[in-house]
């Protein structure tokens, strides 16, 4: 096992959206699987011809400056020099967190996992806090907005207070925005990156239902955006991740319509986990969070009928619930937990 700072860089949390770990959980399953356990958009972006060359080719380093232009408006950065774009944001976590000395590092949590094994990566003794305020003690700290899985929100005026305090004393504070596309737009600090402090993370392949291209983006302070576009080098985003990811940001309408969208299937899915007797007690429209007793029976009933949500190792009573796409999944997902139900009921009449 490697160690840092006595912290392993080995383990890698189970993040959701493995069939195969689903399967072997629970191999008498029916099939296809409906996959519940990502925050990922099920309503992808509906897919196009790319040009052959997009293929053929080395991305050609103009259409990558026109990428970082498009994300730049889509995000509201001051400019496209602020933007260095990446083979999804994974691959910038350790990067971003070398661009302070080893020192302390403190994610605000419990929240995505790949934040702390990155800090440890670039040298940081890491610990998570629960408390805000905590993190000014921080040398670089880490905030999602809103946070995964529970959807959590901080302001951006708190954000911004904890920005000024990471630059006045030579620290970073990292913001992943990886669901702010269906977040509160008032508290997104992309375009407060040139105070310097700070850097805001976009992920692409959320909200566009489109993971497998792998397109992400660290937006910060000219010099910074500079050094990781430079650390990255030249043709990291592939030529047809380029093509998927400049029509995409540059399509207005469909974001708009897709955020009604998903707001809408939100609301459907609270309503079909109450029909149930279960409260959603928080999340995005990309994904709903409950705590409930019995997360572990619910979690098994689901999985046995071939539909997969989020457990959480930290909290035996959390589940993360995606959305579903196509209506026979919503179908399935009702009388799964309809059965489920039936099943709590009978028990709690007998006892």
């Amino acid at each position: 096992m490697a160690l840092v700072n006595g912290n392993s860089v080995d383990a890698v949390a189970d993040h959701g959206g493995s069939l195969g770990r689903a399967s072997a959980l629970f191999p008498h399953a029916p099939l296809p699987w409906i996959d519940l356990s990502t925050g990922i958009n099920p309503h992808s972006y509906p897919l196009f011809d790319l040009p052959a060359t997009a293929f053929s080719r080395l991305p050609e380093p103009a259409r990558a400056r026109e990428l970082a232009a498009v994300a730049a408006a889509t995000y509201g950065a001051p400019s496209a020099a602020n933007v260095a774009p990446a083979p999804g944001t994974q691959i910038l976590l350790p990067r971003v967190a070398s661009l302070v000395k080893p020192g302390r590092a403190l994610v605000l949590g419990p929240t995505y996992a790949e934040h702390s094994r990155a800090c440890v990566i670039a040298g940081h003794a890491v610990a998570e806090v629960r408390d805000f305020d905590a993190l000014f003690g921080a040398d670089i700290a880490v905030v999602v907005n809103p946070n995964n899985p529970n959807g959590c929100v901080v302001s951006r005026r708190d954000l911004l207070d904890l920005a000024d305090k990471m630059r006045s004393k030579g620290g970073l504070l990292v913001v992943d925005e990886a669901f702010m596309e269906v977040g509160p737009q008032d508290e997104r600090v992309d375009g407060d990156v040139e105070r310097g402090g700070l850097v805001v993370l976009r992920s692409f392949g959320k909200f566009f239902g489109l993971a497998g291209v792998r397109l992400g983006f660290a937006i910060a302070a000219e010099p910074l955006a500079a050094r990781l576009d430079a650390e990255l080098g030249p043709w990291a985003v592939a030529g047809p991740t380029l093509e998927y990811g400049i029509k995409a940001l540059g399509d207005e309408a469909w974001q708009q319509s897709m955020c009604n969208t998903l707001y809408e299937d939100a609301v459907r899915l609270d309503a079909l986990f109450a029909g149930a007797g279960i409260q959603i007690s928080g999340g995005t429209s990309l994904f709903r969070f409950v705590r409930i007793p019995d997360a572990a029976g619910l979690f098994a009933a689901l999985g046995e009928r071939g539909i997969l949500i989020r457990n959480f190792g930290w909290d035996d009573t959390a589940l993360r619930i995606g959305i579903p796409g196509r209506e026979a999944e919503w179908q399935r997902l009702e009388q799964a937990l309809a059965a489920w139900a039936a099943k709590r009921d009978a028990r709690a009449t007998e006892a």
